[in-house]
């Protein structure tokens, strides 16, 4: 398609905005083009050329059109419905693709389930994608098996006691290229995934996603990184999330490259993965391009053919020295969320920035920051009821016109919950009758027009490239005994991006610290858990009964402000241990690991 950049070379931003323009019209030309569709149609191009790889499994095009044929053909023969959810609980490899797409293939809806999620946060999960059907990797089995109860038939991926081993089952099945009546016409207006994401409040919400906005971001993505055949693209974030699993292979996957499957980021292994798989891109959140920036040296980590990273959340602090020590020729960061109406991309090279829309696209990108009334958690309004457009250089939460059109046109698919839905979109914004959408961020935008990332707004907060819910948190802390209250919050800490949790409590006498941590442990997904916890006498709070976290955020798990008692998450030893002067030095100072 002759989109190539040799290494460390630049080109004008226009192009690659031109380049990402047309390859998403080619996505909306056929309605009957799905992911499937387009991975069929490579398998007879391409046959035996690479599509996913890993140290578990390798799929060339043909094995990986085949392997989705048989799980499309399984969703057939147990008459999963078109429009009807399974749930998918597996591990980072090649097979989990291939079981989306093949499913969503053939019309059923895929619940991409995150894979650390247990207990009631995995039925709660379940629960919500109403799915009859749970698919679960053998390995998988032990850690979520209480929750499957009444969360429809399990299926087990490989050897598993008690459940029907769906491995054999599609051995049986034809592999080859599916009918038309098989495809059961699935067009792009119908839905595919429902991926889960904590919004700007409240629990974890399943967010629709379409065939439509799959294509869309294959084909959007694989545009801005000018993707070709001869790219390989290292992929360790999780494929439960929408860049991980939908963004990173299938823009590989339209320019007819290849994807590398890593287990899971490992600081250790990155290096000699990114030369193991010889790759030449490589899909970062921010918190990923910290760990290795901090990381001692490695003897590989120059030696590589990387021409590209592209991902989201690394800060302007971080980016220079990442780039300039990992000899990374290009960086494209971008904003984007799941289950939101607009992107932002950084074509530029500016540190630290989301991007910018160019003048010529502005009339497709109609965005606006507002500003942000702190004590209702909404948009302010003025006296005839309008919002405030913020100027350049002052915070507000963005928000994006809503439309009907393509994913530049503001489409916004909303969730499973009609009334979570309704709650994203404003109303009668700068003029009667107009609707935009949230994005939950505050950005602010500065005189050349690039937006830059403030913080979140609500209930959540951002830890380890994961949203947490802090009501999920707070449920699962007044389930332990002892804890009559529990306020949850993100606080910084020196050194590391985002937020971790923290938690201050009210306890009563059953209160016992030292089990504290095994509770959350069964409760919560690692990310989730409180690594601070402050017991106080009381909790302060608004006049509708919810917790003033203001003054609490601000002081923190500082020793030296806070004369309540202490206590941070030891991972090493499991449990939490009194926080004072000394080890408070040694976490703001990176001694302890978090």
């Amino acid at each position: 398609m002759g989109l190539a950049l040799a290494a460390g070379t630049t080109e004008s931003p226009s192009k690659g905005w031109l380049r990402a323009l047309k390859l998403a019209a080619v996505a909306e030309a056929d309605a009957g083009r799905t992911l499937a569709v387009l991975i069929a149609d490579q398998a007879a191009r391409l046959g035996d050329a690479p599509a996913l790889i890993s140290e578990k499994e390798c799929f060339s095009y043909k094995e990986l059109a085949e392997r989705a044929n048989q799980w499309g053909r399984w969703a057939l023969s147990i008459g999963i419905a078109p429009g009807e959810a399974v749930a998918l609980i597996m591990p980072n490899r090649p097979q989990y693709l291939a079981a989306w797409v093949g499913i969503t293939g053939v019309g059923g809806v895929v619940a991409l389930i995150n894979t650390s999620l247990r207990g009631q946060s995995l039925g709660r999960c379940l629960a919500v994608a109403k799915s009859k059907h749970v698919i679960v990797d053998a390995e998988l089995v032990e850690g979520v098996g209480d929750a499957l109860s009444g969360a429809g038939k399990s299926w087990v991926f490989g050897a598993g006691a008690g459940h029907d081993d769906i491995e054999n089952q599609l051995r049986t099945l034809n592999s080859g290229p599916l009918t038309a009546e098989e495809r059961r016409g699935t067009s792009l207006r119908d839905p595919a995934l429902l991926i889960y994401t904590s919004g700007t409040t409240g629990l974890p919400k399943a967010a629709r996603v379409s065939h439509h906005r799959v294509m869309t971001w294959s084909h959007w993505f694989a545009g801005i990184m000018g993707a070709t055949p001869e790219d390989r693209l290292y992929d360790c974030l999780p494929l439960h999330h929408s860049v991980g699993g939908v963004l990173a292979p299938g823009s590989m996957m339209v320019a007819g490259g290849s994807v590398a499957v890593s287990r899971r980021f490992s600081r250790g292994r990155f290096w000699a993965e990114i030369a193991e798989f010889d790759c030449t891109i490589f899909q970062y959140i921010g918190e990923l391009c910290r760990y290795l920036a901090a990381a001692p040296e490695d003897p590989l980590e120059r030696r590589h053919r990387l021409r590209l990273a592209c991902g989201n959340g690394l800060t302007g602090e971080v980016w220079e020295s990442f780039q300039e020590r990992f000899a990374i020729p290009r960086i494209v960061e971008f904003y984007a969320a799941t289950e939101g109406n607009f992107s932002l991309y950084n074509l530029e090279g500016e540190r630290g920035a989301l991007g910018r829309v160019p003048g010529f696209l502005a009339h497709r990108f109609p965005l606006a920051i507002v500003a942000f009334d702190d004590g209702a958690q909404a948009p302010a309004r003025d006296e005839m009821g309008r919002c405030i457009r913020c100027p350049p250089g002052t915070a507000g939460e963005a928000i994006a016109r809503l439309g009907h059109g393509g994913e530049s046109g503001g489409r916004f698919e909303g969730y499973t919950c009609k009334a979570e839905t309704d709650k994203k979109v404003l109303r009668d914004v700068f003029a009667p009758g107009d609707a935009w959408v949230r994005s939950g961020d505050l950005m602010r935008q500065d005189e050349r027009g690039f937006f830059r990332f403030v913080d979140r707004i609500g209930d959540t907060f951002r830890w380890k490239g994961e949203n947490v819910a802090t009501t999920e948190v707070a449920a699962a802390l007044t389930s332990y005994p002892g804890v009559e209250e529990a306020c949850v919050y993100g606080v910084q800490v020196p050194g590391a991006d985002g937020r971790a949790g923290m938690a201050t409590l009210v306890v009563g006498e059953a209160f016992e610290i030292d089990g504290l941590a095994a509770h959350l442990e069964a409760r919560l997904a690692s990310y989730a858990r409180p690594l601070f916890v402050r017991i106080a006498a009381s909790l302060a709070a608004t006049e509708t009964f919810k917790p003033q976290k203001t003054a609490l955020t601000r002081e923190g798990f500082d020793p030296f402000q806070v004369t309540d008692p202490l206590f941070f998450l030891d991972i090493r030893a499991g449990s939490y241990a009194g926080l004072d002067a000394a080890a408070y030095a040694d976490l703001v100072e990176g001694r302890v690991r978090l």
